[in-house]
């Protein structure tokens, strides 16, 4: 996972060619049901894998209509078993809802199902309300930063053999593992461990920056010899501008009632059209949109060439929230087409 090339602004080494990888959210779409999703979501990742993308992360959210990718390790197993050369993993656990044995057993078999092909990316806040978050632990207690540091250390431990009980098929297996992170506390951590480290900018834009350069400046070899980071960003492309921002209106719409604290399911691009935005919530939809790709095959490799080239990253992580799983992959075609060769981008 070394980075290999030239030198950047940010005076480290940096590869020609950066990957492009796809993080899923599984959504689940009005007028659809959770087992259409997880059939679409099938169907992308052996397109993807066609393409040329590098990997394939699912996320771990709860209690939430829209998004059925609840159980990361179970649906791992699945994609991976409907694949053959892509990369799969988390993205990520959440280990303030999982007792680390639980997570090394689950991604040891994972590993020995599917040898050098699993990722464990991790992370430190629960995804879900705090009421969801005690029904996980089974618990009434907090997670502070220190246990956060004590479970992955734990977690770490089980790998290699040196756990406080056996964790079986754990012990010899060697899932990759990442800190993912949405502020500067999981970027410090992984800089300070040496490990990979993706960073949400699909919903945390505005900490990007200051986050990456906290993770390269606290970076010291571990795992890695070098720092190695990622960002998730929304990229939605079709084969107009105007048609790319009618397709992406439904996510936008999506995340203003999440916000609202009335989570649902994707609504249609009619539906999202139709709805009647008070100008607060004009104002939000339009600041989403604003921080993401959104275009024709042109637009999109423009703005993913100036978001790649500003934040300096080894690697992208995509993630499309269209309605409809067929628009999705659509997107991922042209997003591959957009770049040569496919699957990647040349600087």
């Amino acid at each position: 996972m070394r980075a290999r090339g030239r030198r950047t602004a940010h005076g480290r080494l940096h590869s020609h060619v950066v990957p492009l990888s796809v993080l899923d959210l599984v959504p689940v779409g009005s007028g659809s049901t959770p087992t259409e999703a997880l059939r679409a979501s099938t169907a992308l990742v052996r397109r993807v894998e066609e393409l040329g993308f590098r990997r394939y992360w699912v996320a771990e959210h709860h209690g939430m209509p829209g998004i059925a990718s609840s159980s990361p390790a179970v649906l791992i197993a699945h994609l991976a078993g409907a694949s053959s050369t892509i990369r799969v993993g988390s993205g990520g656990v959440m280990l303030p809802n999982h007792q680390p044995l639980v997570v090394a057993e689950q991604f040891g078999t994972l590993d020995a199902l599917h040898p050098g092909r699993i990722d464990l990316g991790i992370g430190r806040a629960p995804g879900t309300d705090p009421r969801t978050a005690q029904a996980l632990r089974r618990g009434t207690g907090s997670l502070g930063a220190d246990d956060f540091l004590q479970q992955l250390d734990e977690l770490a431990a089980y790998f290699r053999g040196e756990g406080p009980v056996a964790a079986v098929p754990a012990h010899g297996q060697r899932p990759d593992m990442w800190l993912l992170g949405s502020s500067g506390y999981s970027a410090q951590v992984a800089g300070l461990l040496g490990l990979p480290f993706a960073f949400a900018h699909h919903f945390s834009g505005e900490n990007t920056d200051a986050a990456l350069a906290l993770y390269r400046d606290t970076f010291r070899p571990g795992t890695l010899q070098e720092p190695y980071a990622m960002i998730a960003a929304s990229v939605l492309a079709a084969e107009t501008d105007a048609e790319a921002q009618r397709l992406a209106l439904p996510g936008a719409l999506q995340f203003l009632r999440l916000r609202q604290g009335n989570p649902g399911l994707v609504p249609t691009p009619e539906e999202a059209a139709a709805y009647p935005y008070s100008a607060q919530e004009q104002a939000f939809v339009d600041d989403r949109l604003a921080g993401q790709v959104i275009g024709s095959p042109d637009t999109v490799r423009d703005g993913v060439r100036a978001l790649v080239e500003r934040t300096g990253v080894d690697e992208l992580m995509v993630v499309t929230g269209a309605h409809d799983g067929a628009d999705r992959i659509r997107s991922y075609e042209l997003l591959a087409g957009a770049f040569a060769p496919a699957g990647t981008m040349t600087r």
